[in-house]
């Protein structure tokens, strides 16, 4: 890190915002996420809790896969994947601006999630997508903080974010407003919320919006942990004392053979 961000107490956002005044550029991994800094700003955010930009361009129809994984093989060395994308007539501007910087908005909520501590700071360290859209350190703060406050009036428990989720047995889809719905089909008690998101090709926040009302409904709940596999008896354990030699009987074996 930094030398001033050493100085930080180790969390994300204060480490961020020392980042920021730095205008510093590499790579803050948390303990959810990876933020990627240029000249201080944010130019992109990845977090295994929330669909990647290729998921949503290519599931939501925006892009054809073989045109996304084109774009990485032909700029991904050279950190300038989205500028491909572009300049190949795969995408506007706006249109990969537009997914981009929801994506970065999606994927910061969740690398703040949590303790909010900040593990390491590699200086240098860039993307290989390249420089879309740099956002203020400042507006992405701001944005995380408005999505958790909004979330957590919805239903206070952030497990939903991120467990897989389970329904109720009379929990009907068809009940229901269409986006919910659609969500709430796709409950099974193994998605979280991010591969529910990347199903529908949806934004993670409004995919967590919806499934946060449901379980504000008492329609969904984090499913409970799988149970531990049954530890199986190790042959011959718990025989020790059956099988342990009578020690007086040795003794007066040995004795014998001696007095030969």
């Amino acid at each position: 890190m930094t030398a001033a961000a050493t100085r930080a107490d180790g969390s994300a956002p204060a480490l961020l915002d020392i980042l920021a005044a730095d205008r510093a550029t590499g790579a803050l991994t948390t303990r959810s996420g990876v933020f990627y800094l240029a000249a201080g700003h944010v130019v992109h955010v990845e977090s295994a809790h929330s669909p990647a930009l290729g998921d949503l361009l290519t599931r939501s129809g925006a892009l054809a896969p073989a045109g996304w994984w084109e774009a990485v093989e032909r700029a991904g060395a050279r950190r300038r994947v989205g500028r491909q994308l572009v300049d190949s007539g795969r995408l506007t501007t706006g249109a990969l601006e537009l997914a981009h910087t929801g994506a970065l908005f999606d994927a910061a909520y969740f690398a703040l999630a949590h303790d909010g501590t900040a593990l390491r700071f590699r200086p240098g360290v860039a993307h290989w997508l390249g420089a879309v859209r740099p956002v203020p350190v400042a507006t992405v703060l701001r944005e995380s903080c408005r999505r958790r406050a909004l979330l957590d009036r919805i239903w206070p428990d952030p497990a939903v974010d991120t467990a897989p989720l389970t329904r109720t047995p009379d929990a009907d889809p068809a009940a229901l407003p269409p986006r919910r719905g659609r969500a709430l089909a796709l409950v099974d008690g193994g998605r979280t919320a991010a591969q529910i998101a990347s199903a529908l090709a949806h934004r993670t926040f409004h995919t967590l919006v919806e499934l946060r009302r449901l379980a504000a409904a008492g329609l969904v709940a984090p499913a409970p942990p799988a149970p531990a596999p049954p530890v199986l008896p190790v042959p011959g354990a718990g025989r020790a004392d059956r099988d342990e030699p009578d020690t007086a009987l040795l003794r007066r074996l040995l004795d014998a053979l001696e007095a030969l």
